[in-house]
């Protein structure tokens, strides 16, 4: 059944897209902070002999921030403007046609034409037309999709959430039921599992999935959970823990789930809630990239836990207070590349 699916993010992997952060950017007022966290992002990947592709408007910059003792011989640089860095949401995804694998181009539009997305709609032809890709891009620009608002078991099974991919100003032509099926096409899957609860305070995206339930090999979901009766998305939450329950598969198995703690409230300005979420990890060929956000004890259990659901993958926390001030975390800041993405020029 592999192929009817789009890769699942554990599939071998050629390396990983970052865009890189600049003074042009919402991150202007803490650069340095934030280009200290993606400079500890990129030396976690190439500790896993991945490649990387770094989108950037100055490639001296991110020359500057490696400093010269990194492999370069695994970094390439590609230089082009951005308007943002959540790559996740405008990188190519990786989708099984006919048996192959091609490189999907779908229309990235900021979250429903919130931001401005000019450049980055484009980073995917222009990383094309420099040869960059070794596999064939393929033109789904008639359909809004960010990588973000979907999630992969590989084995045929799409989950979403209903806030985000129905949201205003994405696909408005189109139906629910229309969407699903246009999607479960495109992505070459013949399932899909519409999430109805548990948007997070501070998400501006409307509710992306990999904010709250992500699949691991074997019939798994992590998901994001809530203890605290006290909390805002306590009663959100367990509405979501209850729906996934009922989840089940391309072949009608129900899944193993597995809830993470949710982070203590983190706030900008000390009165807006930040979306943090320990769901929002990255997956490389030999570890678990897991965003930690200064808190030990519920740090430590979310690592646990990811770990018993990638069993043979080193465990690695990323500091991710910076990257969550703009609302986002470590998974929206990087898109894997499966195996055979990257020409070898």
């Amino acid at each position: 059944m592999k192929n009817r699916s789009f890769a699942a993010e554990w599939d071998c992997q050629d390396g990983i897209l970052l865009s890189w952060p600049n003074a042009g950017t919402d991150w202007a007022y803490m650069l340095d902070e934030v280009t200290a966290c993606y400079v500890e992002i990129v030396h976690a990947i190439l500790e896993d002999d991945e490649r990387l592709v770094i989108v950037t408007n100055d490639a001296d910059d991110v020359r500057n921030a490696l400093g010269p003792d990194v492999d370069w011989a695994r970094i390439r640089l590609a230089e082009m403007p951005i308007n943002d860095t959540w790559v996740r949401d405008y990188g190519p995804i990786g989708v099984y046609r006919d048996g192959q694998l091609v490189l999907a181009d779908f229309t990235f539009n900021a979250w429903g034409m919130k931001f401005a997305a000019d450049c980055d709609n484009q980073i995917n032809s222009h990383l094309n037309e420099q040869g960059i890709f070794d596999l064939p891009l393929v033109n789904y620009r008639d359909l809004v999709l960010e990588g973000g608002s979907i999630e992969t078991d590989g084995n045929g099974t799409v989950m979403t959430t209903t806030c985000c991919l129905t949201a205003p100003n994405r696909n408005d032509t189109l139906s629910r039921e229309q969407l699903e099926h246009t999607l479960l096409e495109r992505l070459g899957c013949v399932k899909m599992l519409w999430l109805d609860h548990g948007q997070l305070t501070g998400d501006d995206t409307d509710g992306h999935i990999d904010t709250l339930a992500r699949f691991a090999p074997g019939g798994v979901i992590i998901f994001t959970g809530c203890d605290d009766p006290e909390d805002e998305h306590f009663e959100p939450l367990m509405k979501m823990e209850e729906q996934l329950k009922q989840f089940t598969d391309a072949d009608g198995n129900h899944y193993h789930l597995v809830k993470l703690p949710l982070p203590a409230p983190i706030y900008e300005h000390e009165y807006f809630r930040l979306p943090a979420t320990y769901a929002n990890f990255l997956v490389t060929n030999h570890q678990v990239l897991v965003p930690v956000y200064g808190q030990p004890e519920n740090d430590l259990k979310a690592c646990q836990l990811i770990g018993e659901a990638f069993p043979g993958r080193k465990i690695v926390g990323i500091d991710c207070r910076p990257l969550i001030q703009q609302h986002g975390s470590l998974h929206c800041a990087t898109m894997q590349l499966p195996k055979g993405s990257l020409s070898n020029q």
